[in-house]
């Protein structure tokens, strides 16, 4: 049991850094400045605009769900608690659906995300190639200035190649968590049978 809750504790410091990475990747998703040019030339109804903001609060919700399933399983650990393990189980097991999802919409639509940010290029192009006065100029000069089409297709692919690195990582983490918490809860649940079956009571007659 010693073993389990020494591993559950580090597994839970490098969940805890897997989270706090997630939110970092989250926010440079959102605002870093390839993104944020991209997304504030697009229409409201545009579809990058739908991903972009799925994408942002996705990570936000991962990340919070890895970073409580880490400070519940050292607390569970600490304190040796079933309740507080349990609950850890089930964050790593939400947590792990969620990725799982995840990294199956990077690999099922892979193309989606660059299309969208070509598709928004496409119309600003055209907008200010019809109107050469349009409030849409000046957008367009920032995203030249940022990225070109050659470029777009490079940065994305770097991007979202650490996107499922970290989360293939994230997703590993999140198993052993799952393993080591299970695993703790039958321990602690043992032990504390064990030490009722050994406490007798003694009556007078």
């Amino acid at each position: 049991m010693r073993s389990t809750k020494c591993q559950l504790m580090v597994a839970s410091l490098c969940v805890a850094l897997l989270g706090l990475s997630i939110a970092t990747l989250s926010t440079v998703t959102c605002y870093g400045l390839h993104f944020s040019i991209i997304s504030n030339a697009a229409l409201e109804s545009s579809s990058y605009r739908a991903i972009h903001h799925t994408a942002f609060y996705a990570g936000v919700f991962l990340s919070m769900t890895l970073i409580l399933a880490a400070l519940l399983s050292a607390a569970a650990t600490v304190r040796e608690s079933r309740c507080l393990t349990a609950t850890a189980f089930f964050c790593f097991a939400l947590a792990f659906c969620g990725m799982i999802l995840a990294l199956c919409w990077r690999y099922v639509h892979s193309t989606e995300v660059e299309d969208s940010m070509l598709d928004v290029y496409d119309l600003v192009y055209e907008e200010v190639r019809r109107n050469g006065s349009s409030s849409k100029r000046h957008e367009l000069t920032l995203i030249h200035e940022v990225d070109c089409l050659q470029e777009i297709h490079g940065f994305l692919k770097k991007h979202m190649g650490f996107v499922s690195t970290l989360l293939g990582i994230t997703i590993g983490f999140t198993v052993y968590g799952m393993v080591l918490t299970s695993f703790l809860w039958f321990s602690i649940h043992f032990s504390n049978n064990l030490e009722r079956k050994g406490k007798y009571t003694l009556r007078g007659r």
